[in-house]
């Protein structure tokens, strides 16, 4: 068959391996393998009529690479196409892309309603902002229907949630949950950064947006700071999220997109092995004298396995581990670990571990670490491309140290 453009890549018959490699290319006139990189802030004209014209037509030319750059456009089209989204913009950081996917939609009198058990900055985000602006906030447990079938009996406009959870590893039902958000004419905001778009795919579940932390498995190997906001509805995006990025400015730099933007050739690979190496080191942990016990979305055990095989594709790469013990003892075996680093980190090629009630969730107060299940024995860790039985050991030999 013979090619019709080089330059532009035609993806549309590939599957979704092959559309993380060739999606959303645009060669120079150099012709270029690997993509470009345009480190530039703006563009120039011919003529003040082409720049008249270029701020007055639909945004296809680029004059400023806060609203849009070349090699930005490569990544949000790329991750657009593997999604199944109409619509895409990269921001600096995942917060960033949260914030954004939010507040572009929420006024004050608005409702939203969002699990207990979030990553701590998305929590703040919700609660505090909430109060600033006049928007009631309305929390649930994110596994009991029945709690958001209550706070959804009202209108309500944005809807939020993270599903496997940061850190609890909670699943939230989409399907469920996104019904009741519609009926009650919420926009449904997902958090997919535990799942990655390889193992889950909120659009097919009733998602309206769904957000990226990419500086996890999109990068995934701890180099740069990334998010990315996508949406299946182009006339939202377009008309409703762009302006409030355009004007609030969290953009990301293009040399960070690019990273990103090569990050996608691997990252079904990459979650791919990881997430086995997970479930190896679950099993094992699982079974552990030193362990009260272990929550990972591919064990039998998850107390909502049966809700995780009917939307996710596999467990992830993520555990969190509850030790016999408290902090004393979750402190000895972070201490005693050699391979696995201590890092707040995760998603990295390199297996991660943190201690969450002293770290990443430390600023909550006692009764929402109590709601979130936030322990003094909870240790969440990352696991990376390394063997998975160099894992184990690492583990086991600091777990005796206990």
């Amino acid at each position: 068959m013979a090619r019709t453009d080089h330059r532009t890549p035609n993806v549309a018959g590939l599957r979704p391996r092959s559309k993380l490699v060739h999606g959303g290319i645009r060669r120079s006139g150099f012709d270029e393998t690997s993509e470009a990189l345009f480190q530039t802030s703006g563009y120039v004209y011919g003529s003040a009529e082409e720049a008249e014209h270029a701020f007055a037509n639909d945004g296809s030319r680029h004059v400023y690479s806060r609203f849009r750059n070349p090699t930005t456009a490569m990544f949000e089209d790329r991750l657009a196409e593997y999604e199944g989204a109409e619509w895409a913009y990269a921001t600096t950081t995942g917060m960033a892309a949260v914030h954004a996917a939010l507040w572009c939609n929420l006024r004050h009198g608005d409702r939203i309603v969002a699990p207990r058990s979030l990553f701590i900055s998305c929590y703040w985000v919700i609660k505090e902002l909430s109060a600033r602006f006049g928007v009631e906030a309305v929390f649930v447990d994110g596994t009991d229907l029945a709690q958001w079938e209550t706070a959804l009996s009202k209108p309500t406009q944005a809807v939020f949630l993270e599903t496997p959870s940061n850190p609890g590893l909670e699943v939230v039902d989409l399907r469920a949950v996104s019904a009741l958000a519609h009926k009650a004419g919420a926009k449904v905001v997902v958090d997919n950064a535990f799942a990655t778009p390889v193992l889950q795919r909120p659009f097919e579940m009733g998602a309206d947006v769904v957000v990226y932390s990419a500086t996890k498995h999109i990068d995934g190997q701890g180099r740069c700071l990334g998010g990315v906001i996508l949406t299946n509805d182009k006339k939202y995006g377009a008309e409703v999220i762009h302006p409030y990025l355009r004007h609030t400015g969290p953009t990301i730099s293009p040399f960070n997109a690019w990273i990103l933007l090569k990050g996608l050739e691997t990252l079904e690979l990459r979650v791919a092995a990881q997430s086995a190496s997970a479930l190896k080191v679950a099993e094992f942990l699982e079974g552990h004298a030193k362990v009260e016990r272990v929550l990972y979305p591919g064990l039998v055990s998850h107390p909502q396995h049966d809700l995780v095989r009917s939307q996710m594709t596999g467990g992830g790469t993520m555990l969190s581990i509850f030790l016999k013990g408290g902090k004393a003892e979750a402190f000895r075996a972070l201490n005693d670990l050699g391979m696995v680093m201590i890092s707040n980190n995760l998603g990295d090629a390199k297996s991660l571990i943190t201690h969450p009630d002293t770290t990443t969730h430390s600023k909550l107060t006692p009764e929402e670490k109590v709601a979130a299940n936030i322990t003094p024995n909870l240790l969440r860790l990352s696991v990376g491309l390394e063997d998975a039985q160099d894992i184990i050991e690492d583990l086991d030999r600091a777990l005796a140290a206990i």
